[in-house]
């Protein structure tokens, strides 16, 4: 049936190489916690990751069992799995990734790009961005918008101590940027 609804991206390949391409996505999301890809393969891999996630977070032998079938080196990444990470989202009930646009990566073909990433993680580029509007607010003396006072309540909401790494990482932009020279542009240490 031509024009119909399908239950996921085939991505131009067959059913096992788009599997093994998924669980190799996932596999590198968990280790990395920030990935770079095409924006449909982005999409797919996060429906495989959130759903890891909440295995993770059922802790018993058969997420475990599950969990490993998914993982392409399940000895190195089931303790992050189960351990940090279903530590981190224990309280947060779902939305564990983000998929956020980018540019395309390949000048040629001019593919749509993504990064996939886990949220409340060191890696977050979300948290990175707010801090960096709240330390550019703070030196122009200016208060918050409601868009930046939405995105502090998002990105402090589920993480431990969310406020006040906010503030730490805000105040160490702010002072990065009160000891460049003015005119300068410095990469900003703080994503790396």
């Amino acid at each position: 049936m031509a024009g119909g609804h399908q239950k996921y991206r085939h991505l131009s390949r067959s059913s096992a190489h788009r599997q093994a391409l998924l669980r190799n996505l996932v596999t590198s999301l968990v280790k990395e916690e920030a990935i770079h890809t095409t924006y449909p393969k982005a999409k797919e891999a996060q429906r495989m990751a959130e759903k890891l996630i909440t295995l993770a977070k059922r802790n018993n032998e058969t997420a475990r069992r599950k969990a490993q079938g998914i993982l392409f080196t399940p000895h190195d990444l089931m303790p992050k799995l189960f351990g940090e990470l279903r530590e981190r989202y224990l309280a947060r009930p779902g939305g564990y990734t983000r998929v956020m646009r980018t540019e395309p990566q390949d000048k040629y073909s001019q593919a749509p790009s993504a990064i996939l990433e886990l949220v409340d993680g060191p890696k977050d580029l979300r948290f990175a961005m707010t801090a960096a509007v709240v330390a550019r607010d703070r030196q122009l003396g200016k208060g918050h918008t409601d868009i930046t006072a939405k995105n502090i309540a998002k990105v402090t909401r589920y993480r431990t101590d969310g406020k006040k790494a906010l503030e730490d990482l805000a105040s160490k932009i702010w002072s990065m940027n009160l000891d460049a020279p003015s005119g300068s542009s410095t990469s900003p240490s703080w994503r790396k």
